[in-house]
């Protein structure tokens, strides 16, 4: 399939992949191993990826003038969105539960649900400080890494130029070398995605009503992501605009169709910022000087869509297993999403790497990940706009708070 775009060479996976599913069940077993080696190498990349990344991130971050007035300004911005666009999600998913009904992937160890439900807010928190990193590594304990991440970058800022400038070399190095990784594993999202698919598929075969269920909780969990992208989208981003920059919102909405446009085709915010730096500058009057700032930071942690999806697949996924997370369990997704989003990089299916750091951080199978496999190609173009959507307000609101006079009415 070379040549054929990714998006498309998923898609040609699921059409072979129902029909072989429901008519040739007996030989599943010859192909499910496919989906097996996808979640392995996924399972593989998580922990080098987030450690990197999130070092990476704080160290880049916290280096020269970054963390002045101005980027105090555009990591609040960031960091407020984000959790705005998580809560929007929360909301919708326990409004529309549509997980409730789903018919789980099989072949999962129900030990890890058992331990989600039982482990309370308290105990998650205490466990979010490793008495030993090198078995929470070893264990993937999320939360465990994150923070060890988060504080090794930050004291990394803080200790002499020669072994700051050491470190965040080699962290940089290592979080490149894991994106290249990570995307060589990507290239076979196509055939994971037959593996997976077919083994769901296969075991409800003979089951109409089961695979009616899935498909029809598919439906239901597309339809949240997407109303819950567009509510964040098109009400609650422009209303921030409007409220802190006191311009149009839809008329910088208007200047913004070209590089939104890109980033919904594409589903890489990073490959759309050169076309989202030259739509803001020149269309809407941000200066050089805050676009090349908040922009380029914008790609690499500002994730809101990347962020809510992240949530409702989590919720979608303990939905479809019978789990009930309580309030503290969720607080916990909103809290892990809001970070795996800040470590997700602006690439296509990057989201679907990041899930599965939100999964393992509260106790539900990665083999969830195979019931939204289907159409998270689609949902991927969504939230990527979102995310290229949101770091362009971001920017006309830091530019307006400078004093700027913008090309806005």
């Amino acid at each position: 399939m070379k040549g054929i775009a990714l998006h498309w060479q998923i898609l040609i996976a699921l059409v072979l992949a129902l029909p072989f599913g429901l008519f040739a069940a007996d030989y599943a077993v010859y192909v499910t191993w496919m989906g097996d080696i996808f979640l392995r190498g996924l399972k593989m990349i998580i922990v080098p990826l987030i450690l990197s990344s999130i070092i990476s991130g704080i160290t880049n971050i916290g280096s020269g003038d970054s963390l002045g007035r101005l980027g105090l300004k555009t990591l609040g911005y960031y960091l407020s969105t984000s959790l705005l666009a998580i809560v929007t999600g929360l909301l919708y998913v326990n409004l529309l539960q549509p997980g409730v009904g789903a018919p789980k992937q099989p072949g999962t160890d129900t030990s890890m649900l058992e331990k989600a439900s039982e482990t309370s807010f308290g105990d998650t928190l205490m466990e979010m400080i490793p008495t030993n990193v090198f078995a929470a590594l070893s264990a993937g304990n999320m939360l465990a890494i994150i923070f060890f991440a988060i504080l090794f970058g930050f004291f990394t800022t803080r200790v002499e130029e020669k072994y700051s400038r050491l470190l965040t070399d080699f962290f940089n190095a290592v979080f490149e070398v894991m994106m290249k990784i990570t995307m060589f594993i990507i290239l076979f999202t196509p055939f994971g995605v037959f593996g997976l698919v077919v083994d769901t598929v296969a075991e409800q075969a003979g089951d109409a009503e089961a695979l009616a269920a899935m498909a029809g909780s598919l439906g239901i969990y597309m339809l949240t992501v997407a109303l819950a992208l567009a509510t964040h989208f098109f009400l609650s981003l422009p209303l921030l605009v409007y409220a802190f920059a006191r311009v149009n919102p839809y008329q910088h909405l208007r200047n913004m169709a070209t590089p939104l446009l890109t980033a919904f085709s594409t589903s890489s915010s990073s490959a759309t910022l050169p076309l989202t730096m030259e739509a803001v500058e020149h269309k809407s009057g941000v200066s050089n000087k805050i676009s090349s700032f908040t922009l380029p930071l914008g790609a690499t942690v500002n994730m809101d869509g990347t962020a809510l999806y992240e949530c409702v697949a989590a919720l979608f996924i303990a939905q479809a297993y019978g789990v009930e997370l309580s309030f503290g369990q969720q607080v916990l997704v909103v809290f892990t999403a809001l970070l795996a989003s800040i470590g997700a990089a602006g690439i296509p299916m990057a989201g679907l790497v990041m899930i599965s750091v939100v999964l393992t951080a509260v106790g539900l199978p990665l083999e969830g990940v195979g019931m939204i496999l289907a159409v998270d190609r689609v949902l991927d173009m969504m939230r990527t706009a979102t995310n290229v959507w949101s770091d362009t307000c971001g920017a006309v609101i830091v530019a307006k708070s400078e004093g700027e006079a913008l090309k806005l009415s």
